[in-house]
């Protein structure tokens, strides 16, 4: 464990939306997009692992909660993959949000990619956002259904 392990408790974090469509842009370009799947916003903390990653791409990949209580892997839908490390904002002093809790780039990209690739390795097709890029995400969440998940 780093030495940040004892304040940061925590995991990989992940928002998880079901939609009917979602896209990211970079620039004006779409970077990733897919139909009927789900949306995964997903933020690392100092001391997350590959280990962890893989299981919470695993995770997501056989939640049900797509529509009839299918998982994304019952479907073979998409997922669409975005860094954010804003899911380890700390607002609860001031008005201005810290973001200490947040993993630098360096640690959080290797982790990113080991969730996307273990997501393709149990058969997702999966779109990705551009890590640490000033992303626009549309989308259209279906129900709707989001849950936010911690391993």
């Amino acid at each position: 464990m780093s030495n940040h392990a004892c304040y940061y408790a925590g995991s990989v974090r992940a928002v998880v939306q079901r939609v009917s469509r979602a896209q990211v842009d970079v620039d004006g370009t779409t970077v990733g997009q897919i139909g009927v799947g789900l949306m995964v916003l997903l933020g690392v903390t100092h001391d997350d692992s590959i280990e962890v990653a893989q299981r919470l791409a695993a995770k997501i990949w056989n939640l049900r909660i797509l529509r009839d209580e299918k998982s994304a892997a019952d479907l073979e839908a998409g997922v669409l993959v975005v860094s954010q490390f804003t899911l380890y904002g700390d607002a609860r002093k001031g008005r201005r949000p810290t973001w200490t809790a947040a993993a630098p780039g360096p640690v959080a990209e290797p982790l990113y990619d080991a969730f996307c690739a273990a997501l393709r390795a149990l058969g997702a097709p999966v779109a990705e956002g551009v890590f640490g890029a000033d992303m626009q995400i549309s989308l259209t969440n279906d129900g709707p259904t989001t849950l936010i998940l911690e391993l």
